[in-house]
């Protein structure tokens, strides 16, 4: 054994030089001293890409250890802090938020290009949200990251190696715990039999059914965000498990089209952010990652590249009851035609421009001063009270001056109900509606002591 081997040297070393017990020590520190010098590197990027609203800032953030995250534009950047507690040792992680515009994809060059490409593990983020729009955004999005890779002119070399590493982490992945078995049990032997066959350029017959059919030579995570929302989904939409775990096969099968691994998560619940910032560790940096799969729960679903396969899908399909899992996505998971948070918007008023509105005015004004002008309440009643004159109605013989005393009592209460401006501004309203009264009142009881009673007949009297 190597350790046997370095002991021995440090005893030889013990006896020429016959100051082992000072030689040993100084051995031992500069094993350590050279271990040491193992730095976790400053060069590692990580990309995210999705549509906008699919909480990529947020997400980042949260991975961060930021409660408050600043949303900018075109081509984020922000850094992860990376610390390795077994080596004493921490870097940077640099990250890349691209904004989901589509006029902005010719930002990729600064984030993605032949240098920094062997260093890069992309993220491409769908919300639970807008179920219906998951797999067109994951497959455009895939699309693009595929034709920017075309474009970086990359060499058949380069190209290569990289795809074959993917193949290599795949086949090279087990589940934690399994590291523990002896070497001899059939699942050691598998993945060590797997790992020797890499050697050989036949590779294609090493991979499971529909694993790594486009393979972009990048380590890619798929991560589902705000699946808080599922809950809502369920009580707004009518979702049931049924939805849910068809989005899920169809994902997942995703997923091994492209070798890429499957993270549900909630930022607003903290659900599997912790386990996605150790998963992105591992894959970038080699550190420890001991947690399995998880796919009991349907909102924190959790499925490291390489433990997937269509049998372990399959399991999906026995709760698939209304529809077949492969029928075309949007066909099953279809867009509602409203949106329940969303209301009418209000009709949007425009105001008219000053001048013409002055305009208008000025034309209406010009038309009312040609028009003849009307007459007034008091003309009006004045007429009124001269028809009543003539006609005499109710008034039987009564003086000439009776007439006058009436009309002035209904122009008063004419005057009073319009205030109609044609009335002399020198005397006051209270002051003509007093003096009409008075004179209405004077006039009646000079008419009530005229009246003569008639006459009456004695039935009694001689004289009948």
């Amino acid at each position: 054994m190597e350790t046997n081997g370095q002991v021995n040297g440090l005893k030889s070393k013990k006896k020429d030089n016959g100051d082992g017990k000072d030689n040993l020590w100084s051995a031992i520190l500069e094993e350590v001293q050279n271990q040491g010098n193992t730095k976790l590197p400053s060069n590692k990027n990580v990309l995210v890409l999705g549509d906008n609203e699919t909480g990529k800032t947020t997400l980042i953030a949260k991975l961060q250890g930021v409660e408050d995250p600043k949303k900018g534009s075109a081509l984020e950047y922000a850094y992860i802090d990376v610390r390795d507690e077994y080596r004493d040792d921490h870097t940077r992680l640099s990250v890349w938020v691209l904004d989901g515009d589509p006029g902005h994809k010719n930002l990729l060059k600064f984030a993605l290009n032949t240098e920094t490409f062997p260093h890069t593990l992309v993220i491409l983020t769908v919300a639970m949200t807008t179920p219906w729009g998951i797999m067109d955004q994951l497959h455009t999005w895939a699309a693009a990251l595929g034709d920017h890779i075309e474009k970086l002119g990359l060499t058949p070399e380069q190209k290569h190696q990289s795809i074959k590493q993917q193949v290599q982490k795949w086949l090279r992945y087990t589940e934690p715990g399994d590291e523990l078995e002896p070497a001899s049990s059939p699942m050691k032997r598998s993945s060590r039999n797997l790992s020797d066959d890499l050697d050989s350029d036949d590779e294609d017959n090493t991979l499971p059914e529909k694993v790594l059919t486009t393979n972009l030579g990048l380590d890619i995570v798929v991560v589902v965000t705000k699946t808080d929302y599922m809950s809502t989904l369920e009580k707004e939409h009518d979702y049931r498990d049924e939805h849910f775990d068809f989005m899920q096969q169809w994902i997942r099968r995703f997923c091994l089209q492209y070798g890429a691994a499957l993270f549900y998560t909630s930022a607003k619940e903290d659900k599997n952010c912790d386990l996605l910032y150790k998963y992105l560790t591992h894959r970038i940096y080699g550190l420890p990652f001991r947690t399995p799969a998880l796919i009991v729960e349907k909102d924190a679903v959790l499925i490291p590249a390489g433990w997937d396969s269509m049998k372990k899908i399959s399991i999906l399909h026995e709760n698939i009851q209304s529809c077949t899992p492969d029928d075309y996505y949007r066909n099953i998971i279809v867009q509602p035609a409203t949106r329940k948070s969303g209301g009418l918007r209000e009709a949007e008023i425009t105001s008219e421009d000053e001048q013409t509105f002055l305009q208008r005015q000025q034309s209406a004004l010009l038309a009312g001063a040609a028009a003849p002008r009307a007459d007034s309440p008091l003309r009006t009643a004045q007429r009124t009270a001269a028809q009543l004159d003539g006609t005499k109605i109710g008034m039987g013989g009564g003086t000439p001056g009776n007439e006058g005393v009436l009309a002035n009592f209904f122009n008063s209460l004419l005057y009073k109900k319009t205030g109609s401006p044609g009335a002399r501004a020198d005397v006051s309203p209270g002051a003509v509606s007093a003096a009409a009264r008075s004179d209405a009142a004077a006039e009646l009881d000079r008419l009530t002591r005229n009246k003569r009673p008639p006459p009456t007949v004695d039935l009694n009297s001689s004289e009948c």
